[in-house]
C-alpha cells in the first residue's frame, strides 16, 4: 500500500506527481465514432458527426448498427474518383465495409478539414467532419471543396467547422 510517509520517502513530490498526475486523452488514445442505424434502416448515421481532434490523435469508427453494413471513407479522387475534401498533403482512407461489431483506425496528422461518408449510405446524410487542428497552425488548410458530386442531405448534414471548433465534439441531430 502507497502511504504518504512512502512518497516523502522515495522522492516526495515527484513521485506523488506520478502517481496522482491528472488523467489525460492523449494520442495513444482513440476517440470513437460510432456508426449506427435504426433497426428498421430507416435512419443511418455516424456519432459525432463533428470532432475537433489534436494532430496526431487517432480516430476509430465502430460499427454498433446490428442490422446493415458501414464505411468510413474519406472524400477523395483515389476513392471512386470523388472530390478531394481533406487536405491536400493528407493520405486518404477507406476502411471498407465493416460488419456489426467491427472497427477500423486511421491516426490524422495533417492539420486541416477531413470529411468523410458511408459508401452504401452518403444519400441519406451519413457523413461526418473532423477537425484536426486549428486555424493558428502552420500548414492549416481551409481550402474550399467542391460541392458538386455531394447528395443534398450529405451537404445538409455536416457540421460547421466554427461550430466544431466552438463544441469540440458535434453529436448527432
Amino acid at each position: 500500500m502507497i502511504s504518504r510517509r512512502w512518497i516523502l520517502r522515495t522522492g516526495g513530490g515527484f513521485t506523488a506527481a506520478l502517481l496522482f498526475r491528472p488523467r489525460t486523452v492523449g494520442a495513444a488514445e482513440p476517440i470513437e465514432i460510432v456508426m449506427g442505424g435504426r433497426a428498421d434502416g430507416s435512419h443511418v448515421w455516424f456519432d459525432p458527426i463533428g470532432l475537433h481532434i489534436a494532430p496526431g490523435q487517432t480516430v476509430r469508427w465502430v460499427n454498433r448498427d446490428a442490422g446493415n453494413s458501414h464505411t468510413a471513407t474519406a472524400y477523395h479522387p483515389d476513392n471512386f474518383g470523388r472530390s478531394r475534401r481533406i487536405p491536400r498533403a493528407a493520405q486518404p482512407w477507406d476502411s471498407d465495409y465493416l460488419l456489426p461489431g467491427e472497427s477500423f483506425s486511421i491516426t490524422l496528422t495533417t492539420p486541416g478539414v477531413y470529411d468523410y461518408y458511408c459508401i452504401p449510405h452518403e444519400h441519406a446524410g451519413m457523413v461526418g467532419r473532423i477537425i484536426v487542428g486549428s486555424p493558428e497552425m502552420p500548414g492549416w488548410t481551409d481550402e474550399p471543396f467542391s460541392d458538386g458530386d455531394l447528395p443534398e442531405a450529405a451537404l445538409r448534414a455536416f457540421p460547421t467547422v466554427a461550430e466544431i471548433i466552438s463544441k469540440g465534439l458535434v453529436r448527432r441531430a
